[in-house]
């Protein structure tokens, strides 16, 4: 008879996975937090500061891009617990160093050296936890991870705001390499999944490349990265772009960058535990994705062409959009269940870096069209693309609710 229940092992890896995405959203999210804070203390002016902080952020996206590949490998070649040790530990300490910076050469490394770092732990402690629970309750890992991950978004935006001293920034990035640091005492009693342990050694691991060169696995990693695209244009143009956006279409009042970003996060972090249990409740992932993706779309309508929207409404709008795209627990678990154990970390851990690096060719999309047909449409087209790309990449994949991951690829 299956075991159907949740051991202490499993236990441990699900909180150390889970403060670990916390950690690294509040270091992803904290540099476009305080970027331009940052930035000033080093002496650039505002239009240095936009031109420079998108540099910044384009270097650590390819970090991220760098590192989804090399901790992928790792995972599937050394094991799931090493990633996560190496990751967490990376990132901690570029976080920490950080707050040290005197020039924009050692910024950018330091961004640079983050994004790798950040790019490994969520793909491992998905795969890990994944492959350590009953295939039953798969997806009660998966929503802890991510909805306690996103709440480390609405933690950076908060400790952001503490203080008013403009070296504050500084103290910020310290916080995040003591929180990775103390996180890794954690780490030291989580065990190696048993499906890694005993697969076997004749087996290729890690192999990236075979993705690309077997057309059935080629198609099944293309469609794990479609499904995750809404949730990066929501939080990469709808999100970042609000003042403008909200300014475009009459909002009635100022519209605060931080907390817009505190309340998109904060719905991610309520729709990331609410899709966790619809997906256990309908015993679908699948069904799952479609009623958030659909209700993206109708929200996405009403954000960019419901002209004269209060403040508190627009406000609201942006925490349910958050909400909408709060599916990520699911899709990083549906993206794990799609492959086998020998390419497992590699795809979990490289479908979330290629999403959100294909926020650049969106951004790229968004500004071509900005010049043709103005803000809002373009935010409207780009918006539609990447949710009904979503819906079709989802109604192409095999679903995986109940799927036996004891299998090689």
């Amino acid at each position: 008879m299956q075991e159907t229940t949740i051991s202490k092992n499993a236990k441990l890896l699900i909180l150390v996975a889970s403060l670990g995405y916390f950690v690294d959203v509040y270091d992803l999210i904290l540099f476009g937090v305080i970027r331009n804070a940052s930035l000033a203390s080093l002496g650039l002016d505002k239009d240095g500061q936009l031109s420079e902080g998108l540099r910044l952020l384009n270097i650590q996206m390819a970090g991220m891009l760098l590192g989804g590949l090399i901790w992928g490998i790792l995972g599937d070649k050394r094991g799931r617990k090493s990633v996560l040790f190496g990751s967490i530990l990376l990132y901690s300490l570029a976080n920490a160093f950080n707050g040290m910076v005197q020039d924009l050469t050692v910024y950018a490394i330091l961004r640079f050296l983050a994004g790798i770092g950040l790019a490994g732990e969520l793909g491992a402690g998905v795969t890990l936890v994944n492959e350590s629970l009953p295939k039953e309750k798969r997806g009660y890992g998966a929503l802890f991870i991510a909805g306690t991950g996103a709440l480390g978004a609405v933690t950076a935006a908060y400790i952001a705001s503490l203080s008013t001293d403009p070296e504050w920034w500084r103290m910020t990035y310290y916080i995040g390499g003591a929180m990775g640091l103390a996180l890794l005492l954690l780490r030291i009693g989580t065990m190696e999944s048993s499906l890694f342990q005993n697969i076997e050694k004749s087996a290729p691991k890690g192999n990236f490349l075979s993705l690309f060169t077997d057309s059935n696995k080629l198609k099944r990693y293309i469609y794990c990265i479609l499904i995750g695209l809404p949730v990066w244009y929501t939080v990469g143009i709808l999100v970042l772009v609000a003042p403008e956006l909200s300014k475009a279409i009459g909002v009635q009042g100022e519209i605060k960058a931080g907390t817009v970003v505190i309340l998109c996060y904060a719905g991610l972090s309520s729709g990331d535990f609410l899709s966790g249990l619809v997906s256990q409740f309908l015993q679908s992932r699948k069904k799952t994705i479609y009623w958030f993706v659909g209700s993206s779309i109708i929200l996405m309508g009403i954000y960019l062409l419901v002209h004269g929207l209060s403040t508190t409404i627009f406000y609201f709008l942006c925490f349910a959009l958050g909400f909408s795209g709060g599916y990520w627990a699911v899709f990083i678990t549906m993206a794990s269940e799609q492959f086998g154990t020998n390419i497992r970390a590699t795809v979990t851990t490289t479908v979330p870096n290629f999403v959100r690096g294909a926020l650049i060719l969106i951004t790229l999309g968004f500004k071509f069209l900005m010049g043709h047909v103005g803000l809002i449409y373009a935010a409207l087209i780009v918006g539609c693309i990447c949710n009904f790309a979503a819906l079709w990449a989802s109604y192409m994949s095999e679903e995986t609710f109940d799927k036996d991951l004891d299998f090689i690829d």
